[in-house]
């Protein structure tokens, strides 16, 4: 097959970014995989779909510098990987859809979701001012039969906060990182 071919196996333009690859894959293994599509031909379709895969995925870098590197990964791919990965293809095809959707192969289709990483971001910061600012109110509008609020609770709940925030400002910042990456890499396309 040509780089042409795995591109078209996947419905992308030849100009697609890894992200773009790995949603379009995981689309077509879904749609492909023999567990869900029952037709003849579903298992060869979700072999030829995973080669592309994992052809595109693994040269991705060396098929947009140049020519010759890209003749140089596609040779490499035809004497030592082609034939394994269709034999793994091969077998994830025997396998159930959800055996499949836990290999370490399908999660590498997984992207960062912006949407909810950014929503995710701007909750945890809201917990925290709602955790800060619904102590300092209970403190200063103390509700009779109500004792004091607890030290600990507040405590707790802004521990909790933290490390909310704190683990959506790691996956905030690697977002904005891959993004960054991938407008480098269209900028330098151009």
């Amino acid at each position: 097959m040509t780089l042409s071919d795995y591109y078209s196996i996947l419905g992308l333009p030849a100009n697609s970014s890894a992200d773009e690859i790995k949603k379009a894959y995981r689309k077509k293994a879904r749609e492909y995989h023999p567990d869900i599509n029952h037709s003849p031909d579903a298992i060869e379709q979700f072999i030829n779909i995973t080669e592309a895969y994992d052809f595109l995925i693994s040269n991705y870098e060396r098929i947009r510098k140049e020519d010759e590197a890209y003749k140089k990964a596609m040779e490499e791919w035809r004497k030592y990987r082609q034939d394994s990965s269709r034999r793994r293809a091969n077998k994830y095809a025997k396998t159930s859809y959800i055996k499949f959707r836990n290999t370490n192969f399908y999660k590498t289709t997984r992207i960062f979701d912006g949407t909810a990483i950014v929503f995710s971001f701007i909750i945890s910061i809201l917990v925290l001012i709602y955790t800060v600012a619904g102590y300092i109110y209970r403190i200063h509008n103390l509700v009779p039969g109500l004792e004091k609020p607890s030290i600990f609770a507040f405590i707790t709940l802004l521990a909790l906060g933290l490390v909310f925030f704190i683990i959506s400002l790691i996956y905030l910042l690697a977002y904005l990182e891959t993004a960054k990456k991938h407008k480098q890499k269209c900028k330098s396309m151009a």
